[in-house]
């Protein structure tokens, strides 16, 4: 061979073998490029030149920054991933009546538990979903976000319907769930029947048994049924099963933290200030966009014109955390976070889980904690396209077998899997997510349901095709 095409063979090596550390993040960007040109020309982002990260809270809880989903491109892809039933949709609702009925609904059915009941039900939950790990194995290699979403399968059954999940329902809420953040992060397409079958269930269900707390009266009997697959079914499973994958995986890869938290000699709020510290630099919101009412407007510049599309990016405003995972920073008033809204803006439909999300994120990882030492060795990004690959090793002792000093030849193993799987899956994520911009800019979900009825009240939408 000349000395040409070894120059050439070497470089294709050296090309092949960076595949998992530079075509990933060159497919992110992309895909990132290709979403932002469904804002359209509109799109008002921020932290941006526009709206500067000083303004970040001010613009999001501005009473004009009310829009949801009428009148923004994006509202048609976020709609046709959260179908069936997006038209009620507690976050895509449109201000008014309607709106106000189902957030009055969702926070009674919250709060129909005590911070003891709430304690309770997620450590008994998780408890059971633990135990089903039990075996003669000490070491279970696990997905994060798929061990977590089972125990808030149960958990928010329970919440609505005040008695035990069984088996089966768990099933398919657990089927849903997933079919939808899969659909989310573009790692898999939509399948309508997975939540068709979630759907049916709690129609019969409304329809023989209802719930203690009543549904919103100005919902027919099927929008009933979409608001509680949508807001507790869907976006509060999703949401706390991400949330705790997150949270497993720093203290998975943060030995020493974890360590303080199983030695029991830290603060009471150390725990606490890891869940913030998590939820700084893994927020569970992308980009949340409003539609402007009216003119937004500020000191020294042009207002906000109305009917622009606010985009508000929470990874890029939380940035100012830094690389450095230090959740001792949240036990010091002078050196926590500024820029922190993990639960959205309180003047802006803040998310109604923030009174609680805490809490019981503290319980189920106490309970994870106390039988299982967690370990991973697999890059940790705010997407979790992964799902959180982890060791969940028992304790039980230092010799035992599954050990740490016995884990370093899987940890290695999962490091590399982890890597090459990533060059397959970021290619899937451009593809199916490109396919399914075009094919939710086809349908027109949301673009559709507001032509048919000006005044935002059009027969139901059900499931997109």
């Amino acid at each position: 061979m000349s000395p040409t095409g070894w120059l050439v063979a070497g470089l294709a090596v050296v090309l092949v073998a960076g595949l998992p550390y530079w075509l990933p993040r060159a497919v992110i960007a992309l895909r990132v490029r290709i979403f932002a040109r469904v804002g359209g020309e509109e799109g008002v982002r921020a932290p941006g030149r526009e709206v500067p990260a000083e303004e970040f809270k001010k613009v999001y809880g501005h009473p004009a920054a009310d829009g949801r989903s009428r009148g923004a491109a994006l509202s048609d892809l976020f709609w046709y991933w959260l179908s069936p039933g997006p038209e009620v949709h507690q976050e895509h609702l449109e201000p008014g009546p309607r709106y106000d009925d189902v957030a009055r609904t969702t926070r009674q059915i919250l709060a129909g538990l005590s911070r003891e009941q709430w304690t309770e039900l997620v450590g008994r939950c998780t408890r059971r979903v633990l135990d089903e790990l039990h075996g003669h194995a000490r070491v279970h290699q696990v997905r994060l976000r798929d061990l977590m979403m089972p125990v808030w399968a149960e958990v928010y059954y329970e919440v609505v319907f005040r008695e035990p999940c069984p088996r089966h329902v768990r099933d398919l809420i657990t089927g849903n769930a997933n079919d939808v953040v899969s659909a989310l992060k573009c790692t898999g397409l939509r399948h309508m029947d997975r939540r068709a079958r979630l759907t049916e269930y709690l129609r019969a269900r409304l329809a023989n048994d209802p719930p203690p707390v009543p549904l919103p009266s100005s919902l027919t009997a099927r929008e009933q049924t979409y608001y509680l697959q949508g807001t507790f079914f869907n976006t509060a499973v999703v949401q706390m099963s991400e949330a705790m994958a997150h949270l497993l995986l720093a203290l998975a890869t943060h030995q020493p933290v974890q360590d303080r938290l199983v030695a029991g000699e830290e603060q009471p709020d150390f725990l606490d200030g890891v869940i913030n510290e998590t939820l700084q630099h893994f927020p569970l919101f992308g980009v949340a966009h409003r539609i402007t009412s009216g003119e937004i407007p500020r000191d020294g510049q042009a207002p906000i014109p109305a009917g622009s599309v606010l985009l508000f990016n929470y990874p890029e405003y939380q940035g100012s955390g830094g690389d450095v995972f230090d959740p001792d920073r949240w036990l010091r008033p002078d050196t926590r976070p500024t820029a922190f809204i993990p639960f959205g803006v309180t003047a802006n439909r803040p998310c109604p889980a923030r009174g609680f999300a805490v809490l019981t994120m503290r319980v189920a990882a106490e309970e994870v904690l106390r039988g299982f030492r967690l370990q991973s060795s697999v890059e940790h990004t705010r997407s979790l396209p992964s799902r959180g690959p982890c060791l969940l090793v028992a304790r039980t002792g230092a010799a035992a077998p599954g050990s740490p000093a016995r884990s370093g030849p899987r940890l290695t193993a999962m490091r590399l899997a982890d890597r090459w799987a990533a060059v397959p899956r970021s290619l899937t994520q451009l593809v199916l997510g490109s396919y399914m911009v075009w094919d939710a800019r086809r349908q027109g979900l949301c673009r559709n349901y507001f032509a048919a009825a000006p005044g935002g009240s059009a027969p139901s939408v059900t499931a997109g095709r």
